[in-house]
């Protein structure tokens, strides 16, 4: 008769240095960085109309309105790029490199 071992997946364990961000924490960081961004899309806009009234060279004009057309897009990709990866702490002292991988009793051979 032979006997079939399974191993055991290891479990995961979080460390306080590797736990995720809570999501309101990163939602609320992608709304910070998304109004910036549209803020300085309405300094592009703004910056256009004025100084296209006030007659400044076509390239500055140019440069707003390319801001204000391009920023939008950028933003809305940048916002909803999802949750960004944490890097992981790894936990290599001496003690771990005698350690074995899976625990308990080996399979007899013949049994």
């Amino acid at each position: 008769m032979k006997v079939k071992h399974q191993r055991v997946p290891p479990q995961v364990v979080y460390t306080v240095t590797n736990a995720p961000r809570p999501l309101s924490e990163d939602i609320g960081r992608r709304q910070k960085r998304y109004l910036l961004s549209m803020g300085i899309r309405t300094v592009c806009f703004l910056g256009a109309v004025f100084s296209g009234m006030a007659g400044a060279p076509l390239w500055v004009v140019g440069l707003f309105v390319v801001g204000a057309l391009f920023l939008p897009y950028i933003s809305v990709v940048v916002a909803n790029g999802g949750r960004e990866p944490v890097s992981r702490a790894k936990f290599d002292g001496p003690e771990d490199h005698g350690r074995n991988e899976v625990s308990g009793h080996r399979p007899e051979i013949g049994s």
